[in-house]
């Protein structure tokens, strides 16, 4: 029987005002307020409360109250426990006409004596919170008030269940915004120190953890070594341990993220000595995995109980996902930077090599000479004069030389057998690929432009031909100290009746200054500081050998371009 102050337009009054409540605000717990004044408005009774469960714990907790004692939101319920435990562990409305006569119910105000309590349910029928009103008096509630109640909370669950679908989707418009900030803050790591120390402090933010760690698996596949460690400020920490002694390493083995929730009462064989003076309790570990291969393990620490949810070990795995591609982005930039220090002791050796052979060239001939006079002379010394030993030495010494000379000018010409044919395109990209790296730290744009649907064959020495475009590439980025573009073009034309491959080169930096244009091929020359002036001349002297050149093609204060050109294989169809 509806209580007398209590009419259906009231009811429906009430309605509307919780339905309305999803466009007044978009804080849960401000609704839940709003809720909770609105059942004491319509339903006649001294005090109220909405309890909700807590998905780690599995109580129930008093989220709102009106009319009870400030210390009673410490009270915690199990479920099944007193009669909003029960309520929430039967999700079935209950009513208690008196409490002294029902021994489930718990004493948290002494003035209480009826009370009726009603299940908040999910939209998927899941009992999350409880909605309970009491009186001081006795027989207070009718089945009436019961249904109610039932009905202004099932509309209260419908509008809490939008706002909070509505704050998970803003979380997650968060979390995802902040995850695309860690991705662009760690891809642009070259360290790897650096990048992981990067991810501990990111995941840790991104997670709400106590601690957060970085383990990686050293090349034996049994130990792990920490790498990383967030969260403990001034403290120095190292750790290595094997894959079998400890559930990190379960991670590992089962390719699977491991949680453990009270690392307490577990036998723990890593952080030992941490775990005890930081109180951690819950860990979450998860693989890091590139191509199915495991290469470490992210970890996150709690300083509570806590039972990682779904959405958290998602971000977990995204997390560890990136850092895996990130770890391998670095060891690949690491491998770059190895190729390119091998390409610059390759240059320095062919330019020792090329200059050995010019000065094995330009000794020859005096050399020469010098044999021819020294035999002209027909020197001829009495029996044991000293001196015919030493026309003999002498003797001895220019066939030494002449010797030496043959052996070098004999390893450069025995270079043209280690040509082959390559399709030009391919090799200016391999070529692209070396400096890749220095063009984006230089903010340098190339722009290779390939002939559509051709091969461009030459038959080449494959490095000396690299060694030459990567020459004319370094010195347009050079002569761009605030970055530009560098343009590459290939086509092909008759030259003498030949058809001949052409490699254009521009940059758009300051040019080549007026009084080094007519030398700038010339040994010893540059006009940079620093620069050994042999580049230039080392790329004519490759192309010179495969019957090639280099050209100055145009220089103004608006860029430079170069141009090289070699033999083709055969001609290009049209």
């Amino acid at each position: 029987m509806l209580a007398p102050e209590m009419t259906e337009t009231d009811i429906i009054d009430s309605l509307y005002r919780i339905t309305s409540l999803v466009n007044q605000t978009q804080d849960p717990h401000e609704a839940l307020e709003l809720v909770v004044d609105e059942i004491m408005r319509v339903i006649p009774c001294h005090s109220a409360a909405i309890e909700l469960i807590n998905p780690e714990s599995r109580q129930l907790e008093i989220e709102v109250t009106r009319g009870f004692p400030t210390d009673a939101k410490q009270t915690r319920l199990g479920l099944g426990e007193g009669v909003t435990g029960w309520v929430a562990l039967h999700a079935r409305p209950l009513l208690v006409p008196d409490v002294r006569e029902d021994p489930r119910y718990v004493l948290v105000k002494p003035e209480i004596r009826s009370e009726m309590a009603v299940p908040i349910l999910a939209e998927n029928g899941e009992c999350i919170g409880v909605v309970n009103c009491d009186s001081e008096s006795t027989d207070a509630f009718a089945e009436q008030d019961l249904k109610v109640l039932s009905l202004l909370t099932n509309e209260a669950a419908r509008v809490l269940n939008r706002l909070w679908l509505i704050k998970k989707l803003a979380q997650k418009a968060d979390q995802l915004e902040a995850l695309i900030n860690t991705a662009r803050s760690i891809v642009k790591k070259r360290e790897l120190p650096d990048l992981l120390k990067s991810v501990v402090s990111e995941a840790r933010e991104l997670m709400g953890c106590r601690i957060c760690s970085l383990f990686l698996l050293e090349e034996d596949g049994d130990t792990l070594t920490l790498r990383a460690l967030a969260g403990v400020p001034g403290r120095r920490y190292s750790e290595r341990i094997s894959v079998g002694d400890s559930a990190i390493g379960t991670a590992i083995r089962r390719h699977k993220q491991i949680e453990v929730n009270d690392l307490r009462r577990t036998e723990e064989h890593h952080f030992i000595s941490l775990i005890q003076s930081e109180d951690l309790v819950s860990m979450l570990s998860c693989p890091i995995e590139y191509e199915k291969e495991v290469i470490g393990v992210l970890n996150a620490y709690t300083d509570r109980p806590h039972r990682f949810n779904n959405e958290e070990k998602r971000l977990c795995q995204t997390l560890a996902s990136m850092t895996a591609v990130a770890i391998q982005n670095v060891r690949l930039y690491a491998r770059i930077f190895r190729q390119e220090e091998h390409l610059r002791r390759s240059e320095q050796l062919t330019t020792l090599g090329l200059l050995s052979a010019e000065i094995a060239h330009e000794i020859r001939n005096p050399l020469t000479v010098i044999r021819l006079l020294f035999e002209s002379l027909d020197l001829q010394f009495e029996e044991g004069d000293m001196r015919a030993k030493d026309a003999a030495i002498i003797g001895e010494k220019i066939d030494q030389l002449e010797s030496i000379v043959s052996k070098v000018l004999s390893f450069g010409k025995s270079r043209e057998n280690l040509r082959a044919r390559y399709d030009l395109h391919q090799l200016i990209e391999d070529t692209l690929l070396l400096v890749r790296l220095k063009f984006q730290q230089r903010g340098i744009d190339p722009r290779f432009h390939r002939l559509p649907d051709q091969e461009i064959l030459v038959e080449v020495n494959k490095g000396q031909i690299q060694q030459a475009i990567l020459n004319l590439l370094i010195n347009a980025m050079q002569a761009m100290s605030d970055g530009g573009t560098i343009e590459i073009w290939v086509h092909h034309e008759q030259r003498d009746n030949q058809p001949v491959a052409m490699i254009d080169i521009s940059d758009n930096g300051n040019g080549v200054p007026e009084h080094l244009r007519d030398r700038i091929f010339d040994n010893f020359l540059t006009g940079r500081r620093g620069g050994t002036g042999l580049g230039l001349a080392i790329v004519k002297r490759i192309m010179q050998s495969h019957n090639g050149d280099v050209e100055l093609l145009t220089t103004s204060d608006q860029g430079t371009t170069m141009r090289l050109w070699l033999p083709l294989v055969k001609s290009v169809e049209e």
